[in-house]
């Protein structure tokens, strides 16, 4: 479960995120959806403890992600819009690394990341280097990395960026079985048909703050619109003026 509570985030002037208000059950995709600069990434750095909010509160389980950093980081699988891997260790090598900064043992990672190079179709290429990936190779090694030690919580920024017609379909599939099992995934994307597809619920974010949240169903009856996610999209995020950033005086 993801729980936030008047979350924000100023930038010197710039209200980046205004009290955020989550309430993100175990066993549910999240669609976080907003245009550029509505604070999207913003919040999901505040969600994995890579910034501290200037005020609110932040929930991963049952453990605050301010005052149990570690810990809450362990139940969280991250994979970022902007992926970095390092291209001279092997895609082997780099699970390892990986599963190491998670406290995982030796046997540990060694059969997870087994498990997670096949189910990703890349585990004959385990012992080659990761500079010779292409960009859909890479992003299943970023996969298999954030799924190795088995968090509660995946968090994701634009997952399906630069993936052939195979790997979404596997992604899909990955996400779907995670929230099966009794996890959550909150993804952000701009891919407002893969929202629509595979989401449980859906937040709307528009300059720093939700506009809306619910089923793509009880969006349509709020918004009086009984077309597509798209249309309830650009229809909200027109109205609340997303292009212009507030400021606080």
């Amino acid at each position: 479960m993801i729980k936030t509570a008047g979350l924000t985030k100023y930038y010197d002037q710039l209200v980046a995120l205004s009290d955020l208000n989550l309430d993100i059950p175990w066993g549910q995709l999240y669609g976080f959806l907003g245009p550029n600069g509505a604070g999207k990434t913003t919040t999901i750095k505040l969600l994995c403890g890579l910034l501290r909010p200037t005020r609110g509160t932040i929930l991963v389980g049952d453990l605050e992600v301010s005052k149990h950093p570690i810990e809450a980081k362990q139940q969280i699988g991250y994979i970022p819009d902007s992926p970095y891997l390092y291209e001279k260790l092997t895609a082997w090598e780099f699970l390892h690394f990986v599963g190491k900064l998670y406290g995982m043992s030796k046997a540990q990672i060694n059969t997870e990341a087994k498990i997670w190079l096949e189910r990703l179709g890349i585990i004959e290429w385990k012992n080659r280097l990761v500079e010779d990936f292409s960009h859909g190779m890479r992003q299943r090694v970023v996969f298999a990395s954030a799924f190795l030690h088995a968090p509660r919580v995946l968090i994701v920024d634009e997952p399906m960026v630069g993936l052939d017609p195979q790997s979404v379909r596997i992604v899909k599939d990955l996400f779907r079985d995670m929230t099966r099992k009794g996890g959550t995934v909150f993804v952000s994307t701009h891919t407002l048909s893969l929202a629509e597809e595979l989401c449980d619920r859906i937040g709307i974010i528009s300059n720093g703050a939700l506009v809306l949240e619910g089923t793509v169903e009880e969006l349509r009856q709020r918004t009086d619109i009984q077309g597509d996610l798209e249309e309830i999209f650009l229809k909200l995020t027109k109205e609340e003026g997303a292009v212009h950033p507030p400021v606080f005086s």
